[in-house]
């Protein structure tokens, strides 16, 4: 985590930064305020600080020369999250984030020990919460989840306090004066004061997200960040293309709710989805991918009415972008129970994903799982260990219709998951929001109550293609997009529209599968150099390995 470069080490990089010297006591880095990149020390001394909710400074390490400050933050120009003050006089080597990504690619070697050293920094953040946004709110609140589960999928660390127990957060309450019926607030790193607020107006608080310039011209956009759409990032990004990826909610789309992945190639072990797309994430951007996210296209729309060089996507909050080809790799929306009053329980008691987030909020409880697949499958596997018991309602009459052996096994052998096959859901039950009880129907007929809290529903997903109507895409009866020879004389991949591709599960007739999304994430980047060639794209570039 904190490695010391050799003086021929540090020699090497000196051609991509600037000395600075900075005098005993000034600051070097502050939460919340855009960093100055990577800093390594040539001499003095550096302290870190982390910075707690009550104003409490706690010293993380005191960089010595050799040393550098700096952690994922960094790589993308966002907000530091830590605090550094030079302790000494202290001469340093400045290495922006263009540049930082600049010599991860060229010195190879060392790239990967700094990447790495980057990597596991943020990872000891997210434990500590260290650097992140202030959440105060009762736990079981349904905005306090929704806030917490934006920002634990986007990686980024965060602090959550209970008003009814923790006196820092009972602090913030009198400070801001903020009355009960206005809870969660969020304390942002730069002082500014949230009332429960969205996804987006949280991002941009925290420098996650910043606004997108109108008049750049990007070679690609890719639409969705899962892993088709990160294959894509990598791959084009690495080649020298000019990629801005677009996801509405967080990256890793639905392979990031998996608790679980054991057959996906290379890893025997399996990995968690989450950690398997921030891995992909952290690869797009040191490649200089673009990321904007949330950010949610509502428009596909070409300069004129033929086939164009220049594609204009509008977005949902009012900004636009530019590109000359676009990747369509959205995927699906959740499928939804069919039950009167189901929205009232989504945000605090119905779920769609299962992460440590829902497992501690459900721990020691009885919980119902909705589902037959495979998403359904690593759900209960992990939740098995979380919970009293699972009950795993399924509509078909046999487990092994639509899941992997590995998994029907795993779950054959757990002795607290009851299987009930032939189970419709026909009612929830409950008020203020919460969850108290569910009944289902079983093909005898016979209907069953149980006096149950939460609820996981993986019942499988509609091609997310709404916000294409109009744009003159193909769609197949179903909604997916149609590409390649399904739409006459077109490249693979290449949609009805000439410039614009699909991938990954938003695609009609692809394998719903994360290697099958990460291959078309890979394959369509070769298309894509085709159809840049054609538009009078530099050859320099498109020659790049």
């Amino acid at each position: 985590m904190f490695p010391t470069l050799e003086s021929a080490e540090v020699e090497r990089v000196r051609r991509f930064g600037d000395i600075r010297i900075f005098r005993a006591g000034e600051a070097v880095a502050r939460i919340g305020q855009v960093g100055l990149g990577l800093v390594i020390v040539l001499s003095g001394h550096l302290d870190i600080m982390q910075r707690y909710e009550s104003g409490r400074h706690e010293l993380i390490v005191s960089h010595a020369p050799g040393q550098f400050m700096g952690e994922l933050a960094q790589l993308a120009g966002r907000p530091a999250l830590v605090d550094a003050t030079a302790q000494t006089t202290v001469e340093a080597l400045i290495i922006p984030p263009d540049r930082l990504r600049a010599l991860l690619i060229a010195e190879a070697e060392l790239g990967e020990r700094i990447m790495r050293a980057l990597i596991l920094r943020r990872v000891g953040l997210l434990e500590t919460g260290a650097g992140g946004p202030v959440i105060v709110g009762r736990p079981e609140n349904g905005d306090v989840l929704r806030l917490e589960g934006f920002l634990r999928r986007n990686g980024h660390p965060h602090v959550s306090l209970n008003p009814e127990s923790d006196p820092d957060a009972k602090a913030l309450i009198d400070r801001f004066q903020v009355s009960a019926g206005e809870l969660p607030i969020v304390l942002c790193p730069s002082g500014q004061l949230l009332r429960n607020p969205g996804e987006t107006e949280l991002a941009r608080c925290i420098g996650l997200l910043e606004s997108i310039d109108p008049n750049r011209l990007y070679d690609v956009v890719v639409v969705g960040a899962g892993p088709a759409g990160l294959a894509t990032a990598v791959y084009a990004a690495s080649e020298g293309l000019s990629v801005l990826v677009l996801d509405c909610r967080s990256f890793g789309g639905q392979a990031g709710a998996s608790a679980r992945i054991e057959n996906y190639l290379g890893f025997p072990t399996g990995i968690s989805g989450m950690a398997l797309m921030a891995r992909a994430y952290n690869q797009a951007q040191k490649f200089g991918a673009e990321m904007a996210i949330p950010d949610e296209a509502t428009r596909l729309q070409a300069l004129n009415d033929t086939d164009a060089n220049c594609f204009v996507l509008n977005l949902f909050n009012q900004e636009r972008v530019q590109a000359r080809s676009v990747v369509i790799a959205s995927g699906a929306r959740y499928r939804r129970l069919d039950v009167a009053n189901l929205e009232a329980f989504e945000s605090s008691s119905v779920h769609y994903w299962a992460s440590p987030l829902e497992g501690k909020l459900c721990a020691g409880q009885e919980v119902a799982l909705i589902g037959g697949g495979n998403s359904a499958g690593q759900a209960v596997v992990y939740l098995a260990g979380q919970v009293a018991k699972v009950s795993l309602l399924v509509r078909g009459v046999d487990l092994n219709a639509n899941m992997s052996r590995y998994l029907v096994d795993r779950i054959n052998g757990l002795s607290n998951v009851e299987v009930i096959t032939g189970a419709r859901v026909t009612g929830l039950e409950g008020e203020g929001g919460m969850l108290q009880a569910i009944r289902w129907c079983l093909k005898s007929g016979q209907e069953v109550q149980r006096p149950i809290r939460h609820a996981f529903l993986f019942i499988g997903a509609e091609p997310n293609t709404a916000w294409l109507a109009g744009s003159g895409v193909a769609l197949d009866p179903k909604g997916f997009i149609l590409t390649g020879a399904d739409v006459g004389e077109r490249r693979a991949l290449e949609t009805s529209r000439k410039g614009v591709f699909a991938i990954g599960d938003v695609r009609s007739g692809s394998i719903k599968r994360v290697a099958a999304a990460v291959g078309e994430g890979a394959q369509v980047v070769a298309t894509l150099h085709g159809f840049l060639a054609e538009t009078g794209r530099p050859s320099s570039v498109l020659a790049k390995p």
